[in-house]
């Protein structure tokens, strides 16, 4: 009873002028944790003021991104990081009641879809067909160029939902159908691009200086299509940077779910989403 009155007390205390009293009326609020969502959400609807409502919205997702800060720190000290889950967690910051189980039903349905087609005595070029052929034709995923006014392109329920996402987000889906089907394809890390390569088999992972003859192909999750190291070594020429060892190494999956991170906080530049950006690097730093 006394913790109800407290709640009351404190709701009463967020329309204050006085933005240091708001502010310590904040922390005490985010100090009872997700459980006050609900009073928040009751609060919002009753209040016809919308400054106070912007406040309230503010609150909500202060309270979100405290758990999924703790979240992402449980996975980044886990012994395998999950590619799946480490972009479900980067989807809850925009949409906290996101839901797993559907996107992976969704996921498994592809995943079936291409397993059925495989067998032992595919070459690498034709098991990475079947993957390509399934999810691209038949699924029908189509990939769009980088555009950061597309804040859900990079978003992986999204991505399924739409049935159309950009490199990085296409990238993340068709890496973790190939570890689901044991396929040896991994990123690497091309400057200014989000491209997967197909590895030798039994290649174990960042052990040599240069991992260049290990890779059979490249694939661009754009579209599927797959390229040959000369077309790679045309694009390091078109760029001037030499292809050193280094952009060929096969990244961990900590490094993908990163560089989703900072990408996705690029659209988040306009003044009153300036506070989102900060939140991402601040969850990018976590997983150095």
């Amino acid at each position: 009873m006394e913790t109800n009155k407290e709640i009351s007390a404190l709701l009463t205390l967020i329309d204050d002028p006085d933005e240091e009293v708001f502010g310590l009326v904040s922390n005490k609020i985010v100090d009872y944790g997700t459980n006050i969502i609900p009073n928040l959400e009751h609060l919002w609807e009753t209040t016809p003021n919308e400054e106070i409502q912007t406040r309230i919205e503010l609150l909500i997702h202060r309270l979100h991104f405290t758990d999924l800060t703790e979240d992402f720190r449980q996975w980044n000290v886990s012994g395998h990081h999950d590619l799946l889950l480490g972009a479900m967690l980067t989807s809850k910051f925009q949409f906290p009641d996101v839901s797993t189980a559907p996107v992976m039903q969704e996921i498994e349905k592809v995943r079936r879809n291409i397993w059925l087609e495989l067998n032992n005595y595919l070459t690498p070029l034709e098991q990475i067909n079947i993957v390509t052929s399934i999810l691209y034709s038949y699924y029908g995923l189509k990939g769009t160029e980088i555009n950061y006014k597309e804040p859900n392109e990079f978003l992986m329920h999204k991505t399924l939902e739409a049935k159309r996402g950009n490199q990085i987000s296409n990238g993340i889906l068709y890496l973790v159908l190939c570890e689901l089907l044991d396929i040896p394809v991994r990123a690497i890390n091309i400057p200014r691009q989000f491209i997967i390569a197909y590895f030798k088999p039994g290649y174990s992972d960042e052990s040599l200086p240069n991992p260049l003859h290990k890779i059979e192909f490249y694939i661009d999750p754009t579209s599927g299509q797959v390229f040959t190291q000369q077309d790679v070594e045309s694009y390091f020429k078109r760029i001037s940077v030499p292809p050193v060892g280094a952009y060929f190494k096969p990244r961990k999956n900590k490094q993908v779910i990163q560089q989703l991170i900072e990408e996705f906080s690029k659209c988040f530049t306009s003044e009153k989403d300036k506070y989102k950006q900060a939140e991402l690097m601040e969850l990018a730093k976590l997983l150095e």
